[in-house]
């Protein structure tokens, strides 16, 4: 029982922990849309908790398309499989012990 309860924990702070990543990278990518003061406090935030991520997956992939990055609707693409997928057989995992 004391398992499966600790199990179960680490499957919902995993899933906000990757829902809030999936907001940071939301916002990050809209802000890029309007030019915003790289001396900006929130925008370093930004900058650092996604740009080192996006980098790793550059120089796997090439991920610019006539100009656009699609970096970051790749990484949420693959947060959301490890939400719906991962987090979804920890659940069931602590169900059934």
């Amino acid at each position: 029982m004391i398992l499966s309860t600790f199990i179960q924990a680490f499957a919902q702070i995993l899933s906000m922990a990757i829902n809030i990543y999936i907001w940071i990278i939301i916002i990050a990518a809209l802000i890029s849309w309007v030019r915003p003061d790289p001396y900006n406090p929130i925008v370093q935030i930004l900058y650092r908790l996604t740009e080192p991520l996006y980098t790793k997956i550059r120089r796997i992939i090439p991920t610019s398309i006539g100009g656009v990055d699609l970096t970051p609707i790749l990484v949420i693409l693959v947060l959301k499989f490890i939400d719906l997928f991962v987090v979804q057989l920890l659940f069931e995992f602590a169900r059934s012990i």
